[in-house]
């Protein structure tokens, strides 16, 4: 795969870092990712993915653009409310730049419809915000043996990890919040409120840590850092990195290892 010139002056301050380079840019063009969730935590992702040059984008949301969304969700404007969130990101990558795959899927993700979903991803990127989507996109990741990013917020407080549960020695998402939240039952942004510039630093940091596994192997830039938990305090600020042990009772990744 070659780069023609448009693309190469559009992506020339990432060539020019060694430690990304044309190799890694040209694994992002070859990449494919799906994003579940285009709210606080998927739009900053969604726009640097497409700023980076991801080849190809599956969105999957199944809700809609609300006014409420507008503090913190970018990709989104007044003339998007009341439209499906995935559509109208969507047409926000078309927008962006034309030469990107994106494809929308309007709905709830669930374990009727996972594997359907996220199939043939590179990666999978959950900003989802319940626990019973996050453990089924985990658990069939680790299933069928794709890496995945997960990101979360609340008020003033984010985490985002990369996760190999595929892997025998790695963990996987289910092996860090365990079984106990097995249910729709996360706190919600409208109950505790949210900074939206706080969404922005960990959809970003997201967007950052995809990047490392979609480069692994084609630039030094590609250590994904497995298993590490970025915990990001945002009243401090302060940022500290736990490392999530496999839990060999897990029942999202222990089969599988």
């Amino acid at each position: 795969m070659d780069l023609p010139p448009e693309r190469l002056d559009r992506f020339a301050r990432h060539i020019v870092l060694p430690e990304l380079g044309g190799a890694g840019q040209m694994a992002l063009t070859a990449a494919h990712v799906v994003l579940v969730g285009c709210g606080g935590i998927g739009s900053p992702v969604l726009q640097y993915l497409a700023a980076a040059g991801v080849g190809q984008l599956t969105l999957i949301d199944g809700d809609v653009v609300d006014l409420s969304n507008l503090q913190r969700q970018t990709i989104f404007a007044e003339a998007d409310l009341g439209r499906p969130k995935a559509e109208a990101a969507a047409l926000w990558v078309q927008r962006f730049d034309a030469a990107l795959k994106v494809t929308s899927r309007v709905g709830t993700l669930g374990g009727d419809n996972a594997d359907t979903l996220l199939e043939g991803a590179t990666l999978v990127i959950d900003g989802s915000d319940n626990f019973a989507t996050r453990l089924t996109v985990s658990d069939t990741c680790v299933r069928i043996g794709i890496p995945l990013t997960s990101a979360a917020l609340g008020r003033f407080q984010g985490q985002v990890a990369n996760f190999a549960g595929h892997l025998a020695e790695q963990s996987c998402y289910r092996c860090f919040v365990g079984d106990a939240f097995d249910a729709e039952d996360c706190d919600s942004c409208a109950d505790d409120g949210v900074l939206g510039a706080m969404a922005g630093i960990v959809g970003t940091l997201a967007a950052m840590q995809a990047v490392r596994v979609l480069v692994q192997g084609a630039a030094t830039l590609g250590d994904p850092q497995w298993g590490q938990l970025h915990l990001f305090e945002g009243l401090v600020p302060s940022l500290r990195t736990m490392r999530i042990a496999k839990d060999p009772e897990c029942r999202g990744c222990s089969i599988a290892s």
